[in-house]
């Protein structure tokens, strides 16, 4: 084409490049869509959101009426929604006419239908092949509490760590830590939460307006470190409309004497959009159903706030925002060399010292400080192959210093970058996809005492290709792959080996429509994961979990009265989960439910062993450490990274039931079943909850709505080697909310009562489950509103 071209006169070249230039630069002709939304009875639909090829948004009058203006030619996608309907997608062709006459149909639904962002080709909680929880508007502010783990640990399938209230990450059908992700508008948080339960997740459900739960893999998505699912934390840090509204909440509980508050704003002129938030949180140490009274190491104090900015364009949006977290908690049962070492735990209590006084002289605590700067973009291409482009880039600087008796013992530091770029091509033969180039690096440091894994440095590059398509209108196929090349490397002592890894990740995925109202999905996966530097380079005590951690490099061996640990100069192998997922809705009228199993076995799962021997808290990599045996043994019980075989199986179900426009009720239970294959340390993985079931009335009249939850946790004996059994308990929970008109655009107040039967409760999940019961009888006092 060039040597064409150039080849022509000059008088012709002009002519040639005016006439390219003209027809670039004429406008397709635009016409109007208009119609309306109405329920299965013929009724009008107000305020239902109406999205033109996922890109542009009306809302739908009080008759149910919509109109779009300036359409373009040609075939166009219609998605709407609204609050207890389900979803509808049609697909309509604008003709020099436009349409006048469009007349969306939505059926009612018991169930709440909610649009998810945390994968590239979005959908809504039923159009998935695996099952995904959202939690989102006035939902997210019940269950809202200080850390991301207790706020979700009432959903079906998802558990919590519990390290005390203020360490606290979810646990998704028995997996957690490296193998869940936790990510924020769709990029890694960049903390060291994944390093170990002590550590908080530096996100904030405050501020937040909708949590998203992808449960099974999500490694198409996210990569290796997704391989038990993702946490997306979506937010509007990074704001994509210039309405001004501001968001306000303030909380008091009575169980830690706790004040919390936050807000959200947002507003715009122009092509501009300005986004602010905020929070703060401040708690003394909290009472315990039992003689000592209060958790000792239990209280906070946190504070951040966020800005951001965007520049809105007729196809799409680019911004940015500025963020910083301040977080000062203590940490609770540490303790270095008692003697109670079942469950990584100890007798010894700590407190925290952020301005109280009490125990002064034995704080423990820890003091996190988080900067975070990130963009994103959005732009839709209508007359292009790539007709959307979805682009993000986050910087974090993460730091917390663990202080014992007033002196800094170990300061932990994390250095990330992320960059995502997802682009979506226009259909072709049916399929519509996406490819995703994903980039991620982590420079990690430990630096004291108690540095239990040496310094390193993480970087990842991988590129993966989904694909969905409606074979017929009631079947929705989806394909993905995945390939990522990741490169662990310590940055510290040189006699450490580097290592490289390329997992591969596969799946496929059938949505069936069987029935108006019903579906079925089933997905198949193979997912690769590789080890994160702290399973390979541990090599120290580790204050979080009271023991003192081995990497899978090291070769851990008893010779005379001493421990030599050593290099083993094995290449660790990624973990290859082989996993099969079906799930059973029924999403329409007055009854619903949702059923998932899931089968998934895990070859080469890198698990901690209790080696039997410990250590005599010597803290330099490589020393050599006095051992006792287990029965006499003083110091940190040793326990080494290895891999083994393993099987998790399990299910989750949730009935709802509509009995009148005010009484909804609800039953769930979930069940996670983890075994070894071979049996290499005992039967059954530690640390695995327990059987749930749950039953919840939910009351709406008026002003105002309550809810009523009795939730039952079985006893947990299916234990690991070392590990003790854990009895059951019932939560009972009371939330009520009224609701204020004339103030603003929305204003409630709202009262809670957690575990009203103040009940002793252990979790079986939680390392400091002997030390740590979950708060007692606790009653919380509030206000939420917007103008």
């Amino acid at each position: 084409m060039r040597s064409v071209f150039s080849s022509c006169p000059q008088w012709s070249r002009s002519v040639l490049s005016a006439a390219i230039l003209s027809t670039l630069a004429m406008p397709t002709l635009a016409n109007t869509i208009s119609g309306k939304v109405v329920d299965n009875k013929g009724k009008p639909v107000a305020d239902a959101t109406i999205k033109l090829n996922k890109s542009t948004v009306v809302v739908s009058d009080q008759s149910g009426v919509f109109t779009f203006d300036a359409v373009k030619l040609g075939q166009s996608e219609i998605h709407v929604s609204a609050d207890s309907y389900s979803h509808v997608t049609q697909k309509v062709t604008v003709g020099e006419q436009g349409i006048t006459d469009l007349n969306v149909t939505l059926s009612p639904s018991v169930m709440e239908v909610i649009d998810v962002y945390a994968t590239p080709l979005h959908g809504s909680t039923i159009e998935s092949a695996l099952p995904i929880n959202v939690l989102a508007g006035d939902e997210l502010a019940l269950k809202q509490a200080a850390t991301l783990g207790e706020t979700l640990k009432h959903e079906v399938g998802i558990h919590s760590t519990y390290f005390g209230p203020n360490s606290s990450s979810p646990i998704i059908r028995g997996l957690d830590g490296p193998r869940v992700l936790i990510t924020q508008n769709g990029l890694d948080v960049g903390d060291v939460s994944r390093v170990g339960p002590d550590h908080v997740v530096s996100t904030e459900t405050a501020t937040a307006t909708q949590v998203e739960v992808l449960r099974g893999p999500a490694t198409l998505f996210y990569g290796s470190g997704a391989i038990g699912g993702v946490v997306n934390v979506v937010d509007t840090r990074v704001p994509t409309s210039t309405d001004t509204q501001f968001d306000y909440r303030y909380a008091y509980n009575s169980v830690s004497d706790g004040n919390e508050g936050s807000f959200n704003f947002n507003t715009g002129t122009g092509n501009f959009a300005f986004h602010a938030d905020g929070y703060i949180r401040d708690t003394d140490d909290y009472e315990i159903p039992t003689e000592e009274g209060v958790l000792e190491g239990s209280s906070s104090k946190a504070d951040g706030f966020t800005i951001g900015s965007s520049y809105l364009l007729d196809n799409g949006f680019v911004g940015f925002s500025y963020g910083k977290m301040n977080n000062t908690y203590g940490i609770p049962g540490h303790g270095h060399g008692d003697d109670d070492h079942d469950d990584h735990s100890d007798d010894h209590d700590d407190d925290h010292d952020d301005g109280h006084d009490e125990h002064e002289e034995e704080s423990v605590f820890a003091d996190m400080k988080q900067t975070r700067f990130q963009v994103l973009s959005e732009l839709t291409f209508d007359e292009s192959f790539i007709n959307r482009m979805a682009a993000k880039f986050a910087y974090t600087d993460y730091q917390h210093v663990e202080i014992e008796d007033g002196e800094v013992g170990t300061t932990f530091k994390n250095e990330a970058y992320e960059a995502r770029v997802d682009l979506h091509h226009h259909e072709i033969n049916g399929f519509k996809g996406a490819w995703t180039l994903h980039y991620k690096s982590s420079d990690f440091e430990a630096i004291g005492e108690e540095a239990f894994t040496a310094p390193s440095k993480t970087t990842s590059l991988a590129l993966a290709w989904l694909e969905e398509k409606h074979l017929r209108d009631d079947v929705l196929l989806q394909l993905g792959a995945r390939v990522e090349s990741v490169d662990i490397k310590s940055t510290d002592l040189s006699d450490i080996p580097n290592f490289d890894f390329t997992p591969l990740s596969a799946s496929v995925g059938f949505v069936w429509d069987y029935q108006q109202g019903y579906n079925l999905g089933l997905s198949m996966s193979l997912s690769q994961r590789a080890p994160s530097a702290g399973e390979l380079y541990a090599n120290g005590p580790h204050i979080g979990t009271s023991t003192y951690e081995v990497g899978a490099i090291y070769d851990v061996e008893m010779h005379g009265d001493h421990v030599d640990i050593e290099l083993n100069g094995v290449k660790p192998k990624v973990e290859t989960a082989k996993n099969i997922d079906l799930t059973w809705r029924k999403f329409e009228g007055d009854f619903g439910f949702v059923i998932s199993g899931f089968y998934n076995q895990i070859d080469n799962y890198y698990y901690l062993e209790n080696t039997g021997l410990y250590a005599d808290g010597g803290h330099d990599h490589h020393e050599e450490g006095a051992i006792q045996d287990e029965e006499h043994g003083e110091g940190l019980p040793i326990y080494a990274y290895r891999q083994a075989d393993v099987t998790l199986k399990g299910f989750e179900s949730e009935f709802i039931y509509k009995v009148n426009d005010a009484l909804k009720t609800s039953v769930f239970a979930d069940y996670i079943h983890a075994t070894f294959d071979d049996n290499v340390q005992g039967k059954y993985l530690p640390r695995i909850p327990p059987m749930r079931t749950g039953l919840v009335f939910d009351y709406q009249q008026d002003r105002f709505d309550s809810r009523l939850s009795i939730t039952r946790y079985f006893d947990q004996d299916n234990v690991g080697e070392f590990e003790t059994t854990t009895s059951g308990y019932t939560l009972v929970d009371l939330n009520v909310n009224y609701y204020l008109e004339g103030y603003g655009n929305d204003l409630v107040l709202f009262a809670k009562g957690e575990n009203l039967l103040d009940e002793e409760a252990r979790v079986h999940s939680s390392f400091l489950k002997e030390v740590a019961p979950l708060p007692g009888r606790n009653f919380v006092l509030g206000v939420r509103g917007s103008f």
